[in-house]
């Protein structure tokens, strides 16, 4: 069986796309939410963050054709911007990691 033909790989990527998808359309109103509202808003989005690197890293160890011609993929779009996998993962968590910061300056 190929590697999206998968019950669960099918179902954990539509979650992961709806979460993703939630979380965005949250976070266009991040501004307005109150100290305990944005800590849960970054404490979700490190989550998610966190469950797409495990996703990810299933279709880098897998051996099926598909999934190593969708990393290939993911590395061609990245590459446009000058970017590897790694290093948007980095970004993810360095802008996170900022949320943090500036959330701490605001007690």
């Amino acid at each position: 069986m190929g590697f999206f033909e998968s019950e669960i790989i099918q179902q954990e990527a539509k979650q992961l796309f709806e979460d993703y998808q939630s979380l965005i359309k949250l976070g266009s109103n991040y501004g307005k939410f109150d100290r305990e509202g944005k800590k849960m808003y970054i404490e979700q989005m490190e989550a998610m963050t966190e469950r797409y690197r495990i996703f990810m890293k299933r279709f880098e160890l897998s051996d099926d054709f598909t999934a190593q011609m969708t990393i290939e993929q993911l590395k061609t779009q990245l590459g446009q911007f000058g970017i590897t996998p790694q290093q948007m993962f980095d970004q993810m968590h360095q802008t996170l990691e900022r949320m943090k910061r500036e959330l701490e300056k605001q007690q």
